[in-house]
């Protein structure tokens, strides 16, 4: 018997993994929530009602477009450093290397095709809870894309959208679930922490946002917790957030009553 086989203890140390998810969570989506959170209070404070009150999801950086693009790529760049981190924490020494997350390519079709499917499913009730919830003066007006029109405008925004799926999915599915389970969480447990954190970091767009994002989480989370394929997820994510930060402008232009804009 060897040495390392004897009084040494395998098991992950619990503090040690607090830590680390508190400053996973500090670097990315914890931090995104505290900062909705303050937000949300000073647009509940002040004299217009929410629905009267403007988020902006991908603003200008600068008034110069060669900094404006810039900051926007360095902006993006920096900001998928805590999905590196966390696949980094979770590497496995076998292969697949990043299996633990359900990131790998033996089923591209698969995944493609389930992540589409899930964006349909998401995205039309989606658009029915933030037009609910502005009617019943519970979240704000979304503009969606800030930026002001150049030939890297629509790029970016993708760029942006695919940065979000990401973050969010590897974070809350991959990393949290994964961290979770080892700290001894039960399922449900885990699903509805989880789906409350991607909740919490939408609370600047009003409450609307919150309720969606939650009911999109606890589906995310269960059908993750089932398949243990982060894939289709950040497909899913990707697909949403591109045909709001593309499509939604043109929507609003084109059907500006429907959206509550006056021209």
């Amino acid at each position: 018997m060897g040495p390392t086989s004897v009084g040494v203890d395998l098991r992950p140390d619990r503090g040690r993994l607090w830590w680390e998810i508190a400053l996973v969570l500090g670097l990315s989506l914890g931090q995104s929530a505290v900062y909705a959170i303050v937000s949300l209070a000073d647009s509940l404070t002040r004299s217009k009602p929410l629905s009267q009150q403007t988020a902006t999801l991908n603003p200008s950086l600068n008034d110069r477009e060669v900094f404006d693009l810039i900051y926007q790529l360095l902006g993006l760049v920096f900001d998928v450093v805590p999905v590196l981190l966390v696949c980094f924490l979770l590497w496995n020494r076998g292969r697949p290397h990043l299996a633990r997350l359900g990131i790998d390519a033996r089923r591209p079709f698969g995944d493609a095709w389930r992540g589409l499917a899930l964006a349909l499913v998401i995205g039309i009730p989606g658009i029915g809870v933030y037009l609910a919830a502005k009617a019943l003066d519970l979240g704000v007006t979304v503009d969606a894309a800030g930026l002001s029109s150049h030939w890297w405008t629509v790029p970016v925004l993708l760029l942006s959208a695919f940065r979000a799926g990401l973050l969010e999915e590897v974070i809350v599915l991959g990393y949290l679930f994964e961290r979770l389970r080892e700290l001894g969480w039960g399922r449900w447990r885990i699903i509805v922490a989880a789906a409350l954190l991607r909740g919490s970091y939408h609370l600047y767009q009003g409450f609307g946002a919150f309720v969606g994002n939650v009911l999109m989480g606890l589906l995310f989370g269960y059908l993750f917790s089932r398949s243990k394929r982060v894939l289709p997820f950040v497909i899913a994510h990707f697909v949403i957030d591109a045909a709001i930060f593309v499509g939604y402008p043109w929507a609003v232009a084109t059907f500006p009553e429907l959206f509550g804009v006056v021209k």
